[in-house]
């Protein structure tokens, strides 16, 4: 695998004293870094999508505890403020969870600046491995489907969904990549043709309502997305849009894999149903590109979130391996309770 060709974009950086960000509201017309150096500022960017992606979500996160040890700050409250940023991603609880251990374990600055370290760095290593699992499922020449953004923008580096992608195209199993624009932050418009045009793999954008029609045409083999927390039961939630492209995907005969480190895997949460849903402000669906582009007096329904029922999932694909139709059973015994 040519990590120097399909790995070269690092969206959260550690510098010392400060967490690095890549802005990723802006791409892709600019390429700005917004630098945060307390812990309140991380929490924002979170809020904000300055940084998003589960995945990612969880590493700035827990390089905003080491901010809040670093000047001195109470870290119960840190751990606090930073849990409440978002509520659907798991991963972000997750880290936070890894880092209160460490806390209550006498961690220093310096132990906890380790701990976030590691997450990054095991974040990355499960992306690359997880590329390689779930590459191994796609026959060669096949086109595949993507939605939203799920690569080394969201992630420590090389993706989740989107490192599939990756090493399936590097492989020659995948011959065409197709990318939903992902309304309304159009993170696959903007994040995902930005990082498949910087690797060089061939790429073409659809519109969110042609997924149906390119599904039928035949051009699409696998549906490849990533997720945000998945249930003890195999429901998987991600992307709003994401539950639609599946039940298409079902009735087409076009495969559908779940691509995500097991840290997305929550076996405390029983199913779908249990899964807090983010509702985000209505006006984000009323412009695009901070320009209003509906009506004054229009109101407008935003949950960033779906889920997808573990039925209308083929393979759930994790560093710990590949689950093929998932089930509450089988989550048990890879997982644990």
């Amino acid at each position: 695998m040519d990590y120097d060709r399909y790995d070269r974009v690092r969206a959260v950086q550690w510098q010392s004293d400060h967490l690095r960000l890549l802005d990723q509201r802006l791409l892709p017309r600019e390429e700005r870094w917004m630098d945060c150096r307390t812990a309140a500022e991380v929490t924002q960017a979170i809020r904000d999508l300055v940084v998003r992606g589960a995945p990612a979500i969880g590493i700035a996160a827990a390089w905003g505890v080491v901010l809040a040890a670093q000047q001195g700050e109470p870290l119960d409250a840190a751990l606090v403020m930073l849990r409440a940023a978002r509520p659907t991603a798991v991963n972000l609880m997750w880290a936070l969870d890894r880092m209160k251990k460490r806390i209550a374990a006498g961690a220093d600055a310096a132990m906890l600046a380790g701990e976030a370290q590691a997450i990054q760095d095991e974040d990355l290593a499960a992306n690359r491995h997880m590329g390689e699992l779930g590459a191994a499922l796609i026959a060669p020449g096949s086109g595949v489907l993507t939605h939203c953004n799920t690569g080394s923008l969201a992630t420590a580096g090389f993706g989740t969904a989107l490192g599939v992608i990756r090493a399936g195209v590097a492989s020659g199993r995948i011959g065409q990549v197709y990318a939903g624009e992902t309304r309304p932050w159009q993170q696959g418009a903007r994040l995902t043709m930005y990082e498949l045009v910087r690797d060089g793999i061939s790429a073409r954008l659809i519109a969110d309502s042609a997924a149906a029609h390119l599904m039928k045409s035949g051009a699409v083999q696998w549906v490849i997305v990533g997720a945000d927390r998945i249930a003890a039961n195999g429901d998987t939630a991600n992307k709003i849009g994401t539950y639609q492209l599946a039940i298409a995907a079902r009735h087409h005969g076009v495969k559908f894999m779940v691509v995500a480190p097991s840290s997305t895997v929550d076996m405390a949460t029983p199913d779908g149903e249990a899964i807090e849903i983010e509702l985000r402000d209505a006006t984000e669906l009323l412009s695009t590109g901070g320009q209003r582009t509906v009506v004054e007096g229009a109101e407008a329904w935003n949950p960033v979130f779906d889920v997808t029922p573990a039925e209308l999932i083929d393979a759930i694909v994790t560093e710990r391996g590949v689950i093929e139709r998932p089930n509450a059973a089988v989550m048990q015994a890879v997982f644990g309770g």
